[in-house]
């Protein structure tokens, strides 16, 4: 898959080559991206699987080889661009990190956020921090596998009392590529213990948990240099030294949403893929009760902006039934299923009842039968249940982050892999009553590039940014058609009323 530019060449400008490492939860790929001052271009170098292991003792991520597919990934990054490679940024999921010793070793394979080591532990934390007050200070919106969660469920192991060292996964990478530990911000902020006021710890949640901060390495931020390639690294890769490592918005979703190619401010987001995260962009937190009761969270995106949205299940949940049923042809699947009746029965996209791995049809119809729906039974049916719950929470999510946040909106971005659904897109412009624009699909990776292409001076800030994306990049806009009604309707039943 490769994202060509539409206008501008080298001949207006210098053209350098980028190397975008982005990492989603079932694979990675290594983007060359080729940026001037009029010019985008992205080209896939390297994809390879990340596929999670099931050990005695839980749910892993497979961390090795997803280094080696890093490795192999700029090797051939390097030979799409005649060997040189100007930079490299990395961006993955979040939550998750591994642990280091004292020789800066790593102490087992990183634990998978959908592992179940986190059950019932926010409540355990609740009784120490409060969840109003725990917001309050963090902004952040509850997830069981936020890693404040998760560390508090590691701290009585072995391996936890030997680790000297935490390194969220993008910045695990990072220092063993150039031997540099660093933590960078936007990731951070989704660990429950980042103040999105001050962009810092909030060190009175950490010791009141009794979290020792010092484990984390120095805080950077988008643009900051995180070292060069290792020796070993560049005679692994073929690259020529030396190739500086860029801090980028290290998580995914921030180097999603800065790649947004939005024209004003009047805009919301949904970043689809294995999740949909929407919402908005703002120049402040919201913190208030009435956001912690909606569980919006507040996230740190480039240039001190928040990322305040909705973490919904997304494609999450299309991905698992494809997987029961053998993959079939998904273009197929999604013909069939727009020839469904629409909102015949829906189900809450963001339920965490669905966040387990397995039997996901038949944990679908079970939610459509106990809700007294008509169950889907084929196929078809079942994909056409998951969009028009997609569209659904993605309506619910965007108007209330309106209202919230006291920020009104013209029009929705869709940007990640979902922008390749055309049915979830229709879906979700029908849904939300406006304009859906889809595109860029690789903006993770495109976000990625920009930042380091503006550390080199050749794109100015985020508006400019987002110009080169709007003139650059293919994108196709869909009108709401349909009853609203039906919409508000499908809501009320969902919710009961």
């Amino acid at each position: 898959m490769s994202t060509h530019a539409m206008s501008g060449t080298a001949a207006t400008g210098a053209v350098k080559s980028y190397a975008a490492v982005d990492l989603g939860a079932s694979s990675g790929r290594v983007m060359v991206g080729r940026a001037g001052r009029d010019s985008l271009e992205l080209v896939e170098a390297h994809r390879f699987p990340n596929r999670p292991v099931r050990t005695p003792e839980g749910l892993r991520w497979d961390v090795l080889s997803l280094y080696a597919g890093v490795l192999d990934g700029l090797r051939a990054a390097g030979a799409l661009s005649d060997g040189r490679i100007d930079s490299v940024g990395i961006d993955s999921w979040a939550v998750d990190y591994g642990l280091l010793d004292a020789d800066g070793a790593l102490l087992g394979n990183p634990v998978h956020y959908r592992d179940t080591r986190t059950e019932g532990v926010a409540e355990k934390v609740w009784t120490t921090v409060p969840a109003a007050e725990l917001y309050a200070a963090t902004g952040l919106q509850y997830a069981p596998f936020n890693t404040l969660y998760q560390l508090v469920a590691a701290r009585p192991t072995a391996q936890f009392a030997h680790a000297e060292r935490l390194l969220l996964i993008p910045d695990l990478l990072t220092y063993w590529l150039t031997g540099e530990p660093g933590t960078e911000l936007t990731n951070a902020s989704t660990t429950q213990l980042i103040d999105p006021r001050t962009r810092d710890w909030s060190r009175d949640v950490a010791d009141r948990l009794g979290i020792d901060l010092g484990l984390f390495a120095p805080l950077r931020r988008p643009g900051d240099p995180a070292g060069l390639l290792r020796p070993e690294v560049l005679q692994a890769t073929g690259l020529p030294g030396p190739v500086p490592v860029t801090t980028v918005g290290s998580h995914d979703t921030a180097s999603a949403v800065a790649a947004v190619p939005a024209t004003g401010e009047r805009f919301a987001y949904i970043c689809t893929g294995t999740w949909s995260l929407a919402g908005l962009e703002l120049e402040a937190p919201v913190l208030t009760e009435a956001s912690r009761a909606a569980n919006f969270t507040n996230e740190l995106g480039l240039d001190g902006t928040v990322r305040y949205l909705r973490n919904i299940m997304g494609l999450w949940l299309l991905q698992e039934c494809v997987r029961e049923w053998g993959d079939p042809d998904l273009d197929e699947l999604l013909r069939d299923a727009a020839t469904v009746p629409a909102l015949r029965s829906v189900v809450d996209a963001g339920d965490a009842a669905f966040l387990a791995p397995g039997r996901m049809p038949e944990r679908i119809a079970e939610a459509c039968r106990e809700s007294g729906q008509p169950v889907p039974a084929t196929p078809a049916e079942i994909t056409r249940c998951i969009l028009d719950s997609l569209a659904l929470a993605h309506r619910r999510a965007v108007a209330e982050a309106q209202a919230l946040a006291d920020h009104p909106v013209d029009v929705v971005h869709i940007v990640g892999g979902g922008t390749r659904n055309a049915l979830l897109c229709r879906l979700t412009a029908d849904a939300c009553g406006l304009p859906v624009v889809a595109g860029p699909a690789e903006a993770a990776a495109l976000g990625n590039v920009l930042v380091q292409a503006r550390t080199h001076g050749l794109v100015g800030d985020r508006a400019s940014m987002r110009r080169l994306l709007a003139r650059t990049q293919p994108l196709v806009r869909y009108e709401p058609q349909g009853d609203p009604a039906a919409w508000r309707a499908a809501e009320d039943r969902l919710a009961g009323r």
